[in-house]
């Protein structure tokens, strides 16, 4: 019987005093596509962090063990037994040679994981002359071709791109493209999906789906949605506080599930809850033929004759009212965030904005007040988050700025109040207001960037997918709390 692709075995990670994944064994084979289950801060993420040693501080225990396996070892008449390393044993030089090449990852948050300063197709290309060896034209070239394949729109011109210059879902194909470049034995997909939209969603999925089948690769799916572990996975394993608490065959967990906590998974579906709008309450914001565009250079000679535009978007009108909820949809690209940021007063845009009756004028000091009466909170909370600040500077940050007649005592009070409502608490997060963004879970750092957001009180609440990074049980608890904000202020 062929070995094992990998093997955990007692997998025990701690930080400080604390240990976040408390014992765990399981097998992955290749070819085995395989869930990790649970919600956010369960242990998930650092698990398969652990297994190429990405945890800056982590105390790592156990054994992870890692049986190379090519074209010769797969064939049933191969006669070499295929060699196994520990990975928890491996220094940092012996892992260059497993990370990226042997064990891909894409990882949750694509704007902090993407090199700003480099166009998408020059960071495909990059893995591909390190660790393939390939001239630049020809990485180059199945660069663009892995950006096809990913099913971005117009791949060679987004190739040209930067990460600003894309949308969320762009930004997470252009990380699988990376991921797979050099066609890795084992592909830790985390959070792969969070940021595209559903049809998106599926075409990544089953976009996977084939090349894991066309390369053999094994694929480990990190998730909080079940959707998404019904569509793709063979098997799942479900983690709770860094325990594995079920595991089996998707079909069997999932229809008859055993422990009370893949149960309570199963059954926390957010409900409809939204407040009737008031047709007489007053207009907070308003849009009326509002465009936004983007300057594109031409391609040789031409560009020094004048460039083209990118129109973003197209004449949107709408209105917001007080105690209202607009939902704004569409697919990946289709110009969501560009409307929002324009609403925000963070693009220049055409045609008529009002927040008040006032509009944007592009200046720091004539657009402070209207600061404090629209904030946001972002799709990817990582790259919203300075991370040389801590919890308590990040929350009073909007504070000092917008509230300076509070005293300490009170822009403490105040801050405590905010994080607790969005349900982080020193009981359960010891050392809270000193700890940074790195320590916490994706889910964690979006209800941070929430706090952030409304501890200056504000009238509209502007969101960028706010819930897309977070499991299903903390999705409902995020949108309770807002629900609760919006009847008791008319936000």
């Amino acid at each position: 019987m062929r070995m094992p692709l990998l093997q955990v075995r007692d997998l025990r990670i701690g930080f400080q005093t604390e240990d976040v994944v408390k014992g765990i064994s399981f097998n992955l084979d290749l070819g085995q596509k395989l869930a990790l289950v649970g919600e956010s801060g369960s242990g998930k993420s650092v698990t398969a962090l652990s297994f190429v040693k990405l945890l800056e501080g982590a105390r790592v225990s156990g054994r992870v063990l890692w049986t190379a396996q090519d074209a010769q070892t797969l064939h049933p008449q191969a006669t070499d037994a295929p060699h196994t390393h520990d990975l928890v044993k491996l220094s940092e030089r012996e892992l260059v040679h497993i990370r990226g090449q042997d064990i891909a990852f894409v990882f949750q948050e694509p704007m902090t994981a993407l090199n700003p300063l480099m166009t998408a197709g020059a960071q495909i290309a990059e893995v591909l002359e390190v660790k393939r060896g390939m001239r630049r034209t020809a990485a180059w070239r199945e660069a663009v071709e892995l950006l096809n394949l990913t099913g971005i729109p117009e791949p060679e011109r987004r190739a040209s791109a930067y990460p600003h210059q894309l949308s969320g879902g762009q930004r997470q194909r252009v990380l699988i493209a990376m991921a797979l470049a050099c066609r890795p034995r084992l592909l830790v997909a985390d959070e792969p999906t969070t940021a595209l939209d559903v049809s998106l969603r599926m075409q990544i999925l089953d976009l996977l789906n084939d090349l894991q089948k066309r390369f053999g690769m094994a694929v480990l799916l990190i998730t909080h949605d079940l959707k998404t572990v019904r569509h793709f996975a063979d098997h799942v394993l479900v983690m709770e506080k860094g325990c594995v608490v079920e595991s089996g065959e998707v079909d069997v967990v999932l229809r008859h599930p055993k422990h009370p906590y893949t149960q309570r998974l199963i059954d926390s579906q957010p409900p409809r809850d939204v407040v009737a709008a008031n047709d007489h309450a007053p207009v907070l914001m308003q849009a009326k033929a509002l465009r936004v565009s983007y300057p594109i250079r031409r391609a040789g000679w031409r560009g020094w004759l004048g460039g083209d535009k990118f129109i973003a978007v197209r004449g949107a009108d709408f209105e917001l009212r007080a105690g209202q909820t607009l939902g704004v949809i569409g697919e990946s690209g289709s110009g969501k965030t560009t409307l929002a940021l324009a609403a925000l007063g963070l693009l220049p845009f055409e045609g008529g904005l009002h927040i008040n009756g006032q509009s944007w004028q592009g200046k720091a000091s004539q657009d402070l007040p209207l600061r404090r009466q629209v904030q946001v909170v972002f799709q990817d909370p990582f790259s919203s988050l300075s991370p040389r600040m801590n919890v308590q500077e990040l929350v009073s940050e909007g504070l000092t700025l917008h509230a300076p007649n509070l005293d300490g005592l009170g822009r403490l009070r105040r801050i405590l109040v905010t994080l607790a409502a969005v349900g982080l608490t020193e009981t359960e997060f010891p050392g809270l207001l000193q700890r940074y963004p790195h320590e916490f879970s994706g889910g964690q750092r979006q209800r941070l960037a929430i706090a952030r957001a409304l501890v200056i009180e504000p009238a509209i609440l502007v969101l960028d997918e706010p819930t897309s990074a977070l499991d299903a049980t903390t999705q409902l608890q995020v949108l309770q709390l807002l629900q609760k904000l919006q009847r008791e202020c008319g936000l």
